[in-house]
């Protein structure tokens, strides 16, 4: 697999809560040079680059973050702002205390809710595999595929732990034929990326694909 094709998988992030003005552009710069999916930046900055930079990068933004514990009605909320801000994709938190206390019903109207709120847009739901046993995980993929999600998750980055293979391989076993996958969590190396590639992840979230592939996206370009 060539760095292009890498990179044509990866939502380039920066989430941290210092992140500034300054440091999305060079984001936004690094995204329009070497061609990844999106930029997945703070909701804040969605109408400020969209501003800057109208339809390129497309914009991926996050709702419920990053520990999912927000009304759904907020949720959803957050997620009609930002595409009406400019973004084109949503990464939500589900509500993983509700999950862990079985409540699968309200994990679904909640998806429902903010698939609802995005539309045609795409959305991906974050499950925050580190807190959850196998079964809630497989559960979760049941939940992601009814409610119409177009994505499921793994990882916020803010976690215990991040993406896993097993994780991706459990994915593929049980959400529908609709649902794409995205790893995201400790994605830190060139093998990480191929192996998640490899592995059945559509879309890779990490703010370390640039930086490690550049120079030879640059030169395929």
């Amino acid at each position: 697999m060539t760095d292009r094709e890498i990179l044509s998988r990866v939502d380039h992030t920066l989430l941290q809560a210092t992140a500034t003005w300054d440091q999305i552009k060079a984001l936004c710069d690094e995204a329009l040079r070497y061609g990844v999916a999106s930029v997945c930046i703070p909701p804040s900055y969605v109408a400020p680059v969209r501003a800057e930079y109208g339809g390129e990068p497309a914009i991926c933004t996050v709702v419920g973050f990053p520990l999912g514990y927000c009304a759904a009605t907020a949720k959803a909320f957050e997620a009609e702002r930002a595409l009406e801000d400019g973004a084109l994709e949503v990464d939500m938190v589900i509500n993983i205390g509700g999950v862990k206390n079985g409540d699968f019903a309200a994990a679904l109207d909640e998806v429902k809710a903010v698939k609802k709120a995005c539309g045609e847009k795409i959305l991906k739901v974050i499950v925050e595999t580190c807190y959850l046993s196998e079964d809630e995980k497989a559960r979760l993929c049941g939940v992601v595929t009814e409610a119409g999600a177009d994505f499921i998750k793994t990882s916020t980055g803010f976690g215990t732990a991040g993406a896993t293979l097993a994780d991706i391989a459990l994915f593929r076993k049980h959400v529908g034929p609709g649902v794409r996958i995205k790893a995201a969590g400790g994605i830190k190396t060139r093998g990480d990326l191929e192996a998640f590639i490899a592995a059945g992840a559509a879309r890779i979230g990490t703010s370390s694909a640039v930086k490690l592939l550049a120079g030879g996206a640059a030169g395929g370009y």
